[in-house]
């Protein structure tokens, strides 16, 4: 019996890309530096510099505020400019403004979480920021859904170390047997969830290949509509 579902938070529960992208293409916009880049191309510079900065901010290594400013610096080097301070945090402000304006939950997201809860006990589990990821469930309505909110800032460690899932476990009072682990990170959610012996569910919108030495069987779900779907993956096929 499933009494506890985990769910990732960022690109699983919640639309990171769609802030990330919108507020990236009003930095783009006020900065004629980046127009040669496509859209794309911007958010695959923005994404990789983002993943290097954030590992360093997780473990205490870099202040927040400033890890914003150097992430951008940095972005206007890939364009070719040396950027100042002013100028980077600059930026920063035009992206954390429109990104706060565009939170919103993915697609079905709710629905599922409220149906989930009906039959077991909700955990998020995030490499990221408590405040952060409180804010984001609170302003998506999804913070009435949550038993415990789990991050890797106050935990101290990060997926896919098994020991950030046992946490989650605890503070939902159930085995990993009796759990199920949900998010889009093939590396941090699946193998993570495996290593803490936890059944993982792959949320994989864009159908991308999982690494090639990774174990198979895992199921995989595109979206989490219809919630009758969802439901059926992680209770098994009479949940709906």
């Amino acid at each position: 019996m499933i009494k506890a579902v985990l769910f990732d938070l960022d690109d699983t529960l919640f639309d990171h890309q769609h802030c990330a992208r919108t507020a990236l293409e009003d930095v783009r916009s006020s900065h004629e530096c980046f127009a040669p880049m496509t859209a794309d191309a911007l958010a695959r510079a923005h994404a990789g510099i983002l993943e290097e900065l954030h590992q360093q901010v997780m473990v205490g290594r870099l202040d927040l505020d400033v890890a914003r400013t150097e992430r951008f610096r940095r972005l206007f080097a890939t364009a070719g400019v040396d950027a100042p301070d002013s100028l980077a945090l600059s930026a920063a402000a035009t992206y954390r403004h429109r990104y706060l304006a565009e939170r919103r939950a993915s697609r079905g997201a709710a629905a599922l979480l409220k149906k989930v809860r009906e039959r077991a006990r909700v955990g998020i589990v995030s490499n990221n920021l408590l405040e952060e990821q409180q804010d984001k469930l609170r302003c998506c309505d999804l913070d009435q859904y949550v038993d415990a909110l789990v991050v890797s800032e106050e935990t101290g460690m990060s997926k896919p170390d098994p020991r950030i899932f046992q946490i989650a476990l605890e503070r939902l009072g159930c085995r990993p047997e009796e759990a199920v682990m949900i998010g889009d990170s093939w590396s941090a959610d699946v193998i993570g969830a495996i290593a803490a012996g936890i059944r993982p569910i792959w949320f994989n919108p864009g159908m991308r290949d999982a690494d090639r030495d990774a174990p198979s069987g895992v199921a995989v779900i595109d979206t989490l509509e219809p919630t009758s779907e969802g439901l059926a993956t992680i209770f098994g096929a009479d949940a709906a």
